[in-house]
C-alpha cells in the first residue's frame, strides 16, 4: 500500500491535542451533536453497552451516508436504510434482491453475469455512485451480502459529500463489525438448482479494550441456465481499539474469490427479445470468468469533547476481473444464425483514499450552528489488457468468432466444442486517476423550527492513459484530462413540531466528458442541476411514517456532436467533436411509507415515477432526439412488503411475510440520434440530408412477488422462501445486449443456530 497509515495517526493524535485545545478557546455555549452511527459505540472502562439497531428502512437516527451526523428528519433530502434484520428476513443472496425494499432503485442490467447495475432517477448509480464504508469501490463485481450490516441510499444530489458522481443517489454498503457482547451464528442455505451455502458470523471482546468480529461465506450454486454456475468464498475480519474513552481505532477487511459463467441472456432480433425457453445457454461451454475483489481500512475517531469531533479514514481496494467467452449476442441474424464473436478481459483498479473530517456544533447568540468541513483524496491505477485470438499456439493467422456458427432456433449442446481458442495479450492500457476535493457545510438552526442547510465543495480531477504494445515495449500516454468544478447545496428544513419536516433543496453535481472541442481543448465537465422539495411525517409516535419528495433534474449543458468545424461554416460529422449545447430533463415523485401497528409487524412501501426525456439536442450527427425518453429508465416502480413474527402465544416464534416488486415499461439498446449523410440529389458543399437512426427497443413491465415463513425455536430457526411465486418471465438489458431472463420461481431454506 502507498500510505503509511501508522506515522498518519501519530501525526493525528499530535494535531488532535492542539485542535482541542482550540476547540475549548471558542468557549460557546454548545449543545450535543449526535455521534455517526459509522463509528462503533465505546466500551468505555469496560463496561457493556447496549446494543442499539436501526430497522426497518426508516432510520430514526444519522446514517454513515450522510456523513456529517444530520438526523434523516434535518436532512433536506430523502434517507432509505435496509438493515440486516431486513435482508435476514427476505434471504437475500444478491445485492439486487435487497435493494428490492428500495423505493426507486431498481437493476438496469446483469451485464453477462459479471456484475448488477443499479439506477436511481435516471441515472446510472454503477459508475461512481457505488460506495462500501464510505469509500467509491468498483461496481464490476456483485459484492458479497453476508457480511453487510446495512444499505444506506442517500437520494438526490450528493456531490458537496462525495464529488463527482451522478444526481440519482447514493448506494453505500456498511459492512459487520465488532462487538462488545459475545455471540455468532452458523447458518446454512440450501436452494433451488443445487444452491449451497454455508456461513459463519463470530464476534466479541479480546479484553476490555479490544473487540473482534469474523464473518464469512462459501457459495457453490448451479443456475436455471443450463451450464452456468458459481463459486464464491468471502471472508471479513475485523478490530475495533478502544484507545481511550474519547479515541478509537476500526481496522478491517474482506476479500472475495467468485468463479462465475459468462451468460450474455438470449437473442434480439430486430426491435424483438427472442421467445425462447429461459434455460438456454447460448455462450461458448469453455466460457470461464473469475472476480477477486479485496479491501481493506483503518477508521480513526477522535471524540475532543461532546460537540466536536475528528476523523481520518483511510481505505485501500484492490479489483480484478478476467474472463474468457464468447461475445454479446448483438447481431443475430433474422433467421437466427448467429456467428459467435470471441472475447477476452483481464481489467483491474486498485484504489487509495483517504479522508479527513471535523465535525462539530457550536452557538452564536441563540443559532445553532452544525458544521461539517474536510478534504479527501482518491488515487485509481486501473490496467486493462486487450487480447487477440489464433487458430493455434503457433499460428499467426487471427480469428475473431468461433470456427463454427449457430442457430438460435435449432441449437443443440452436443455439437459444440469444449475447447477455448488460443489468446494472447496484445496491449495494456493503464488508467490514472486523482480525485481531490474540500467541503464545508453547515446546518443552522434559526429556531426549533426552521432549520437552513448550506455547503459548497470543490472538485479537480485528473486522468491519464499509458498505452503500452507489448510486442514492441513502446508506451504512449495520452494527454491528461482535468476536471474542476463548484458543486454547491443549500436547502430550508421547516419543523411545525418534532414528527414533521418540510424540506426544499437546489444541488449540483457534474459529469466529465469524452472527445474534445473543435479547437481541440478538453471538453468541459457537464453541471447538472436537482431541485427538490418533500414532506417527512411520523403518525402516532412513529407507527407510521411517510416520505413524499418530487424532484427537477436538469442537465442543461449535454454535450453533443458540434455542428460545425473550427472554421465555423464546414458541416461536422466527427462524433469525437463535441459542444455542450444539449440538454436533459428528468422529474419525479417518490413516495415511501413504513408502519409497525402492532408488535412483531414491519410494513414497507413506496412508489417512483421517473421521466427522463432529452430536451434539447443540436440536431447534428451523432446526437440525441429531442423527447426521447432515456434507456433503461421506467416510468413506475413500486414495492410492498410485510413481515410478521408472533411475538407471543403457543404460535410465539412463527414468522412469515411477503415482499412485491414491480418495474415499468422500459425501452433497451441506445437512445436514438440523427445521422448525416451527403444529399446525393443536390451536391453542393456541406449540403447534407438528416435521417433518425432508432437504436433503442421497448421491453414491457413486470411484477414479481415472495413469500416466506418461518419458526424460531430457542437459538434454532428456519426460514422457507419461494420467490417469483407467479414464475414471471421478463429480462434485464445492458444496452443492446446482455438480455438476460429474470429467476423462476425458486425455493430458498435457511437453518441457523445462534449463539
Amino acid at each position: 500500500m502507498k500510505r503509511i497509515l501508522l506515522p498518519t495517526i501519530a501525526l493525528l493524535f499530535s494535531i488532535s491535542n492542539q485542535a482541542q485545545e482550540i476547540a475549548s478557546a471558542l468557549n460557546y455555549n454548545t449543545s450535543e451533536v449526535t455521534a455517526d452511527p459509522l463509528d462503533t459505540i465505546k466500551n468505555k472502562k469496560g463496561q457493556i453497552l447496549r446494543e442499539v439497531t436501526v430497522t426497518g428502512n426508516k432510520p430514526q437516527k444519522p446514517v454513515s451516508v450522510s456523513r456529517a451526523g444530520i438526523k434523516p428528519m434535518d436532512l433536506p433530502q430523502s434517507v432509505q436504510v435496509i438493515d440486516n434484520e431486513i435482508i435476514t428476513q427476505q434471504q437475500a443472496i444478491r445485492l439486487s434482491e435487497v435493494i428490492k425494499n428500495a423505493n426507486g432503485v431498481y437493476v438496469g442490467s446483469a451485464r453477462g453475469g459479471a456484475q448488477e447495475s443499479f439506477w436511481s432517477r435516471g441515472y446510472d448509480m454503477s459508475a461512481n455512485n457505488m460506495f462500501k464504508n464510505g469509500f467509491r469501490y468498483n461496481a464490476g463485481s456483485i459484492p458479497e451480502v453476508s457480511g453487510l450490516e446495512r444499505v444506506e441510499f442517500l437520494k438526490g444530489g450528493s456531490a458537496l459529500l462525495f464529488g463527482n458522481v451522478a444526481p440519482g443517489g447514493i448506494m453505500n454498503l456498511v459492512t459487520k463489525t465488532p462487538k462488545f457482547t459475545r455471540g455468532g451464528e452458523i447458518n446454512m442455505q440450501i436452494g433451488s438448482y443445487d444452491y449451497y451455502k454455508p456461513s459463519v458470523d463470530f464476534y466479541g471482546p479480546l479484553n476490555k479494550y479490544i473487540a473482534y468480529r469474523f464473518n464469512g461465506s462459501y457459495e457453490n450454486a448451479k443456475s436455471f441456465r443450463d451450464y452456468v454456475k458459481n463459486e464464491r468464498i468471502y471472508f471479513n475480519p475485523s478490530f475495533l481499539f478502544n484507545i481511550s474513552e474519547k479515541t478509537n481505532i476500526t481496522v478491517q477487511g474482506d476479500y472475495l474469490n467468485a468463479d462465475w459463467t459468462p451468460d450474455f441472456g438470449t437473442g434480439i432480433i430486430g426491435e424483438t427479445i427472442l421467445d425462447m425457453p429461459r434455460n438456454i445457454y447460448f455462450g461458448a461451454l469453455w466460457s470461464t470468468g473469475n472476480t477477486k475483489s479485496s479491501s481493506a481500512s483503518i477508521l480513526f475517531n477522535h471524540d475532543f469533547n461532546k460537540n466536536w469531533k475528528l476523523a481520518f479514514n483511510s481505505s485501500y481496494q484492490s479489483y480484478r476481473r478476467t474472463q474468457k467467452s464468447t461475445a454479446q449476442l448483438n447481431t443475430v441474424a433474422t433467421n437466427g444464425d448467429w456467428k459467435r464473436g470471441l472475447t477476452q478481459a483481464d481489467a483491474a483498479e486498485n484504489i487509495f483514499g483517504d479522508q479527513l473530517s471535523l465535525q462539530g456544533t457550536f452557538n452564536t447568540g441563540k443559532i445553532k450552528h452544525q458544521i461539517f468541513t474536510g478534504v479527501d483524496y482518491e488515487y485509481s491505477l486501473a490496467p486493462s489488457y486487450t487480447f487477440a485470438f489464433y487458430a493455434s499456439p503457433t499460428s499467426s493467422t487471427v480469428i475473431t468468432t468461433e470456427s463454427t456458427a449457430i442457430n438460435l432456433f435449432n441449437y443443440d449442446y452436443g455439437t459444440q466444442s469444449t475447447v477455448a481458442p488460443f489468446s494472447k495479450a496484445t496491449q495494456l492500457g493503464t488508467t490514472n486517476t486523482q480525485r481531490f476535493g474540500a467541503y464545508a457545510q453547515d446546518l443552522i438552526s434559526i429556531n426549533e423550527y426552521i432549520k437552513v442547510l448550506g455547503g459548497i465543495r470543490w472538485s479537480w480531477q485528473e486522468a491519464e492513459v499509458d498505452t503500452k504494445v507489448l510486442s514492441t515495449g513502446i508506451t504512449t500516454t495520452s494527454a491528461k484530462t482535468l476536471n474542476r468544478a463548484y458543486s454547491p447545496k443549500g436547502g430550508i428544513v421547516i419543523q411545525p413540531n418534532r414528527d414533521m419536516s418540510i424540506f426544499a433543496s437546489y444541488s449540483n453535481s457534474f459529469t466529465p466528458n469524452t472527445g474534445t472541442t473543435v479547437d481541440l481543448k478538453t471538453l468541459a465537465p457537464s453541471i447538472i442541476d436537482q431541485y427538490e422539495v418533500g414532506i417527512k411525517k411520523d403518525f402516532w409516535r412513529g407507527i407510521l411514517s411517510t416520505n413524499v419528495t418530487l424532484y427537477q433534474i436538469n442537465n442543461n449543458n449535454l454535450a453533443q456532436t458540434a455542428q460545425f468545424l473550427a472554421d465555423g461554416v464546414t458541416q461536422n460529422v466527427n462524433a469525437n467533436l463535441k459542444e455542450l449545447v444539449g440538454a436533459t430533463k428528468g422529474k419525479g415523485i417518490e413516495i415511501d411509507i413504513t408502519a409497525k401497528p402492532a408488535e412483531g409487524l414491519n410494513i414497507m412501501a413506496g412508489y417512483s415515477f421517473n421521466e427522463t426525456k432529452i430536451s434539447k439536442s443540436s440536431g447534428t450527427h451523432g446526437s440525441l432526439i429531442v423527447g426521447d425518453i432515456l434507456t433503461r429508465t421506467p416510468r413506475h416502480t413500486a414495492n410492498l412488503s410485510f413481515f410478521y413474527k408472533l411475538p407471543s402465544g403457543k404460535l410465539k416464534g412463527l414468522s412469515f411475510g411477503a415482499i412485491a416488486n414491480y418495474m415499468g415499461d422500459r425501452t433497451g439498446g441506445w437512445n436514438n440520434d440523427y445521422q448525416w449523410a451527403l444529399n446525393t440529389d443536390t451536391p453542393e458543399p456541406n449540403d447534407y440530408k438528416v435521417t433518425i437512426r432508432n437504436r433503442d427497443f421497448p421491453i414491457e413491465g413486470y411484477a414479481t412477488v415472495d413469500a416466506s415463513v418461518g419458526y424460531e425455536w430457542k437459538k434454532f430457526s428456519i426460514l422457507c422462501k419461494l420467490s417469483n411465486i407467479t414464475n414471471e418471465l421478463n429480462y434485464t438489458v445492458h444496452e443492446n445486449y446482455s438480455t438476460n431472463p429474470i429467476a423462476p420461481r425458486q425455493i430458498m431454506t435457511s437453518l441457523k443456530y445462534k449463539f
